[in-house]
């Protein structure tokens, strides 16, 4: 075993550099995950690929092998998706609201599955504020109940992928595990991933791999770097059901720099009243955390309707 085969075709630089096919992707992948690997061809591998870039063959590859690996939730009832939701950003400037995006899906009767890993010591994690407004951390996803959030670490998922993720605490840059995890669908049924992107290009990787895949995705551009809408601001949203383009709202002119009730204070304890509040009805939703919302509901709608094979 080894990959010093693949470092020779991935690892030429940006121009002389050769992308994989999705099985050698896959069998790539697998052996990080499995932690066949040195340090070094670790290192060398996400060295080569930020610089290479993923094309939509190995992506597709490196979701293969996580996907033949994990512990898979199993199919909610009645036809129902799985809502999944990474969380790997956490707040930087302003308060993180992918828990009350959680909370709210669950609320209109759909699972709910949360997974990341601590963010950096000065940021607040969606983890941390859905402890303090109940929801543990749970050590196995298991099934998940209608109108219910279950939240769990990336390692419980995978420990290989946990491991990788890791990675970028010691080179400091984002490697390949970081857009895997965000394109993850830990289920044995239906599963509506909720993404997102900060790069033009990774959205037209994600469009792609969704269609390879026939994923049901949603994708727009997050919360500095999370899942859920910027409260300011009306971004544009993309849904796919089945790996086919189904949803192309467009990004709406303007920011609003005053969202009643959004706190400056980024902590877990003024995140979490906040969102109680807005949950209450004693705050209002901002729109678009509103229009989202809308969106994913269609979107799940689309998934139930669709055939039992589909």
């Amino acid at each position: 075993m080894g990959i010093s085969h693949y470092l020779k075709e991935i690892g030429r630089g940006a121009r002389g550099a050769r992308a994989l096919d999705r099985a050698q992707a896959a069998d790539l992948f697998g052996q990080l995950l499995d932690g066949q690997l040195t340090d070094l061809e670790v290192g060398a591998f996400c060295l080569a690929m930020r610089i290479k870039g993923e094309t939509v063959a190995e992506m597709c590859g490196f979701l293969d092998a996580l996907q033949a690996r994990t512990a898979l939730v199993p199919a909610p009832p009645g036809g129902l998706p799985l809502v999944v939701l990474p969380s790997y950003n956490g707040a930087r400037r302003l308060p993180v609201l992918t828990p009350l995006l959680a909370l709210l899906l669950a609320r209109e009767g759909l699972p709910v599955l949360l997974h990341g890993m601590r963010t950096e010591p000065r940021r607040t994690s969606a983890s941390e504020v859905l402890q303090a407004l109940g929801v543990p951390v749970s050590s196995s996803p298991g099934a998940i109940a209608p109108g219910s959030v279950v939240q769990v670490a990336t390692a419980a998922l995978h420990p290989g992928l946990a491991r990788l993720l890791a990675v970028r605490e010691v080179i400091g840059l984002r490697t390949p595990a970081h857009s895997v995890a965000k394109l993850a669908s830990p289920c044995a049924g239906a599963a509506l991933l909720v993404s997102s992107y900060t790069h033009a290009e990774y959205l037209e990787l994600s469009c792609a791999v969704a269609r390879e895949r026939r994923m049901h995705l949603f994708i727009s551009r997050g919360l500095e770097g999370e899942v859920v809408a910027d409260p300011r601001r009306l971004s544009r949203h993309d849904g796919f059901v089945g790996g086919r383009p189904v949803l192309d709202a467009a990004q709406q002119p303007g920011t609003d720099q005053d969202v009643p009730g959004l706190p400056t204070d980024i902590g877990v304890a003024a995140t979490a009243r906040y969102t109680r509040a807005v949950l209450d009805g004693a705050l209002p939703l901002p729109a678009p955390l509103a229009r989202q919302l809308h969106h994913l509901l269609q979107l799940a709608r689309h998934i139930q309707e669709l055939p039992s094979h589909a």
